[in-house]
């Protein structure tokens, strides 16, 4: 089964987390053929060049080839690419498995911090975009732990089920 993995890949955070989650994935899933846009030095070697439409239809052909996406959706918002990704994979009926542990989503309980949101510049919870966490939900699944991340992907490779069945 082939996986394509979405992640922001410009901070060097990022491409040692990338690393470390693909990793786990792969020693989870040996037969999982996991496809990470920055192991591709064709298109993200950032000492070499690579145009828009080269980056685009590399990674396009990628999504679509895929049976799974796992997308990285932590940050101040969702990467650009990554939301661009989601789409093509919805629009190709791919299921995806999004990670989203921003800490800011604990205490959703706590009634100080529900009574902050009707003060002007006081939400204590992050925002999400709706219309890509609306893409993942409709085929697919968002998880808040890499556990329960890892967990999702030995349902889907073990049921090979849909999520929008």
């Amino acid at each position: 089964m082939k996986v394509y993995f979405a992640a922001p890949m410009f901070a060097k955070s990022d491409l040692i987390y990338n690393s470390y989650l693909v990793e786990k994935i792969r020693e989870k899933y040996p037969e999982l053929i996991i496809y990470m846009p920055q192991e591709n030095g064709a298109i993200n070697d950032k000492t070499a060049f690579a145009d828009s439409k080269m980056i685009a239809l590399a990674d396009t052909e990628k999504v679509e080839e895929s049976q799974l996406m796992i997308a990285l959706l932590d940050g101040i918002t969702i990467d650009n690419g990554v939301a661009s990704e989601i789409g093509v994979a919805y629009a190709h009926r791919i299921p995806v498995l999004g990670l989203y542990t921003d800490s800011r989503q604990q205490g959703a309980d706590n009634q100080q911090k529900l009574d902050a949101l009707s003060t002007v510049a006081e939400n204590q919870f992050h925002y999400l975009n709706l219309y890509t966490a609306g893409l993942v939900k409709l085929n697919g699944q968002i998880y808040s732990s890499e556990e329960d991340l890892l967990n999702g992907v030995d349902d889907f490779v073990n049921n090979e089920r849909s999520f929008n069945e």
